[in-house]
């Protein structure tokens, strides 16, 4: 007998086995952990770069690397973070791409993409604003250190945007021009026809207008920025074309990027992988996933990669037969918003005073998890938080309960998901009727059908009767996908009254951070992003 045939439930954390290739430098130092994705024997040149100025090399390498590593993994995640802002926020849809007669998925409001967009390039100026007056540096160097903070997967990339807007950056900062004129002037701030223009701080003494105005004068100026500004046409190009698709792919089915088999499990935990699903035992046979019934109680190998498999040499009966039969195995499904997919954005990203390398260690994971934390949330949760709190979710109970259920999880949530767009969403769906388990499915869009992104919510708020239509729908399709026993549980929409209660004081997700200083009329204190 194989000595893995016995009850072996392990993490669904475990770490994947990477074989390990050490180069290396000229230094004689051993390379970071990029390294060991290398080919063996290919010749590797790195050198440490300092930001004495923003140099170039350093930003070449993140566009070199991805030629040199191995598979399209690592080809992807270089790639990804070049790509994934402007195609994440452009997406048309967040649900599936239509095929033959489908008809075309609704799109999440194009206010949330803009206003998402404007609020997140006002942050970032207002933190390189507060690093450069706390650190008593020029906006350059803050902007260096910035760079610096953020783990060298991702460095390239911000060394390019720093290249490209910095000095536009820091002329008008220099100029004392705020945030909300800096964004707007590079076109990450739009204003709606007929609606007066956003801003998150006082406007300046000439007034908001004036200000956009001048700055928008000066950076006609910069013809690296002028250029960059057609970014978005960036994926005409042959060479990312195909990359691009399979990013928009990603982003509108919410199935994994890294997918062998077409099973919609994977290996690889974030890009809508095991963070969000369970974790594939073996992605080259699409028959092997979790959640199904075992094969033949998996005398010879695990099927449904609970981690049970094999034969008990003293009585000759399988392991899964013997612990999971008639213990009524069964998953959970959550179909949610940004909620369920436990979106966060961790304070000290935002607060200048705890900001340090270690402070965005996480930044890759999040940044390809779409800034959700899926692994830590109520529902499908199965590792200890590091954002706080203990993580205590139904997959969990029902884990304990049973440890049969292992890995049967799938967190088919979005930012911004809605009834409407999860009649879509919900396609992605892994759940065969007749080989796999039944589950419990959360149906829990709890608010972006009445706070749905656009300037005139209630012309825009699904109405009873959609509401109504979207969620029969949905129940109609899971009635035909799911496995005889299973379950629906729905959840209502959240009372505003309810939320306003006891949210309207609390620091919003994005966290929160410190005003250190500004133009006249700024008061020292703390910004609130009230829901």
């Amino acid at each position: 007998m194989n000595a893995f045939g016995q009850l072996a439930v392990e993490r669904q954390s475990a770490p994947l086995k990477r074989q390990r290739t050490h180069q290396s430098c000229p230094e004689g130092q051993v390379l970071p952990s990029e390294c060991q994705h290398y080919a063996k024997g290919s010749k590797v040149r790195s050198q440490e770069v300092t930001c004495g100025g923003l140099e170039r090399d350093k930003m070449l390498t993140a566009f070199s690397t991805p030629l040199r590593m191995r598979g399209s993994r690592q080809i992807f995640l270089n790639l990804f973070c070049i790509l994934w802002l402007t195609l994440l926020l452009k997406a048309a849809s967040s649900s599936p791409l239509p095929h033959g007669n489908d008809p075309p998925a609704p799109s999440l409001p194009s206010g949330l993409y803009k206003g998402h967009t404007c609020v997140g390039c006002v942050l970032v100026v207002s933190v390189i604003e507060q690093l450069a007056q706390w650190h008593n540096s020029t906006v350059k160097a803050a902007m260096e250190r910035l760079c610096n903070y953020i783990p060298e997967k991702l460095q390239g990339f911000c060394y390019v945007l720093a290249e490209l807007y910095g000095p536009h950056i820091a002329e008008l900062i220099d100029k004392e021009m705020n945030a909300d004129v800096v964004c707007h002037s590079l076109k990450l701030c739009k204003q709606d026809p007929g609606q007066p223009l956003c801003h998150l701080y006082p406007p300046p003494k000439v007034g908001l207008s004036t200000a956009i105005r001048k700055a928008k004068k000066m950076m006609k100026t910069s013809k690296d920025l002028k250029s960059f500004m057609g970014f978005s046409s960036v994926c005409t190009f042959p060479l990312v074309a195909n990359l691009c698709e399979k990013i928009k792919h990603v982003i509108r089915n919410k199935l994994p990027f890294e997918d062998f088999d077409g099973d919609k499990f994977s290996t690889f935990p974030t890009l809508r992988g095991y963070h969000w699903r369970g974790r594939d035992c073996d992605d080259k046979n699409a028959t092997v996933y979790p959640g199904r019934r075992p094969d033949n109680w998996d005398v010879k190998s695990d099927s449904n990669c609970n981690g049970i498999w094999g034969v008990d040499p003293k009585d000759g009966i399988p392991y899964e037969e013997k612990f999971c039969k008639g213990a009524d195995s069964q998953g959970v499904v959550l179909l949610g918003d940004s909620a369920g997919a436990h979106f966060h954005i961790p304070p000290e990203w935002m607060t200048v005073t705890q900001m340090s390398a270690k402070s965005f260690s996480n930044l890759p994971m999040a940044f390809t998890d779409e800034f959700d934390w899926p692994q830590f949330s109520e529902i499908t949760g199965f590792l200890n938080s590091t954002i706080g709190g203990w993580t205590d979710s139904l997959y969990l109970r029902l884990r304990r309960r049973n440890r049969c259920n292992h890995r049967d999880l799938q967190n088919i949530s979005q930012n911004g998901g809605s009834s409407g767009n999860l009649r879509y969403l919900i396609k992605s769906l892994a759940r065969n009727q007749l080989l796999d388990n039944p589950a419990i499915v959360i149906y829990a869009t709890i608010g972006n059908d009445v706070c749905n992104g656009n300037r005139d919510t209630l012309a825009h708020m699904t109405t009873p009767k959609e509401m109504l239509s979207n969620v029969l729908q949905a129940l109609q399709y899971l009635d035909s996908h799911l496995p005889n026993g299973s379950h629906v549980i729905l959840t209502g929409l959240v009372d505003g009254r309810f939320l306003w209660d006891n949210l309207h004081d609390r620091y919003h997700p994005l966290g929160k951070y410190e005003v250190l200083w500004g133009p006249p009329g700024y008061l020292p204190g703390h910004v609130a992003f009230s829901p």
